[in-house]
């Protein structure tokens, strides 16, 4: 049996996670990140990005879990009422917990147990609740062997927590957020709080930090696309600093994806910029007698539009709803598609842009 190593408390020692390589790092991270948040304020609605990056993540961050969905079955799905399966449920649950912690942070301005409960309650619908039964492994899916054996005593678990959450919730640390980022995902995934939706529960966690230390307003930057495409060595990162206290590799890996996230994240918004300007020049020029700010908008705030979305964000008629989207259709900005019984009015340039990695 190997020796299992015991989860220290935070803060790890300084001069393991400031290495001169980490330093590097961070300040071409913080410059991106920086350039991210100012270019964020160009687009003029935030939902729209919210919205749409949003749903992007929960796609993303389910498919690390072997929950596999496309992206026009999402947007379907939050446009029409039919019963879903099971993998398009668990993806709009998670879109939900990331509106939910947004929502808290912006009322409170740091989080309580509770809270990271709500979140998780939120993503895999049950409240089994912070594991109390021992036996707790986590094992490599091909070979079956055990990589990581976290706490099993709820005591220590608990005590675990509140160490976490101290560091989470503390303003002001010597250290950059981002290096504590990085620190603190690390240890929210080794506690591993609960029986199961902690890796997602942890990866809303990162973007919940990032605001609260304000590196970004609003909630648009997630890392899953990128741990998916390095999956295999996120794993054995975790698992380093597990058995050898490694801390640089991790670290590095970390804002590393920052880095390109956020880059991937700015040409995606200058994108979205672009285009919207381009539609609305267009309804202006083709279809002004149906032109407004707001219709526009919404359809840049879910990509998928129907008659309804309209009568409640414009207050017009049902009646006059159906004209301005036939009208947008007509001119080329939407294309509609039956789904069941409702016909649904796709953004489809917007789609392409969303679907770009």
């Amino acid at each position: 049996m190997h020796h299992i190593k015991k989860l220290e408390k935070l803060p790890p020692k300084r001069e393991e996670v400031e290495t001169i390589k980490i330093l590097r790092q961070l300040s071409k991270t913080s410059k991106v990140l920086g350039e991210l948040k100012g270019i964020a304020k160009t687009i003029p609605n935030q939902s729209m990005l919210v919205n749409a990056v949003a749903l992007q993540e929960a796609k993303d961050s389910s498919e690390i879990e072997n929950i596999i969905t496309t992206q026009d079955e999402l947007y379907k799905a939050l446009s029409t009422n039919s019963n879903h399966s099971t993998e398009i449920k668990e993806v709009i649950n998670y879109r939900k917990a990331i509106f939910l912690g947004y929502e808290i942070i912006q009322k409170q301005g740091f989080l309580r147990l509770s809270d990271i409960e709500k979140l998780q309650n939120t993503i895999v619908e049950n409240d089994a609740g912070i594991r109390s039964v021992a036996g707790t492994v986590l094992k490599n899916d091909k070979t079956g062997e055990v990589v990581y054996t976290p706490p099993q005593d709820k005591k220590e678990i608990l005590d675990l927590l509140s160490n976490f959450l101290e560091h989470f919730n503390l303003q002001k640390s010597d250290l950059s957020p981002l290096i504590n980022l990085a620190i603190l995902h690390f240890q929210f995934e080794s506690i591993h709080l609960f029986y199961d939706g902690n890796g997602r529960t942890g990866r809303i966690l990162n973007i919940l930090y990032l605001i609260i230390n304000e590196m970004l307003d609003n909630p648009i930057l997630y890392l899953s696309s990128y741990i998916n495409e390095n999956k295999a060595k996120y794993y054995e990162l975790l698992s380093k600093v597990n058995k050898e206290d490694e801390w640089e590799e991790w670290i590095l890996y970390i804002l590393k994806a920052v880095e390109i996230t956020s880059l991937r994240t700015i040409e995606k918004i200058n994108s979205i910029r672009i285009l919207l300007e381009k539609t609305i020049e267009l309804a202006q020029a083709e279809a002004n007698k149906v032109y407004r700010k707001e219709l526009i908008e919404l359809l840049f705030e879910n990509p998928y539009s129907k008659i309804e979305f309209v009568v409640q964000k414009l207050g017009v008629e049902r009646k006059a709803a159906s004209r301005y989207l036939k009208t947008l259709e007509e001119i080329g900005i939407l294309e509609s598609q039956k789904i069941g019984r409702e016909t649904i009015y796709v953004n489809i340039e917007l789609i392409e842009i969303l679907k770009k990695n």
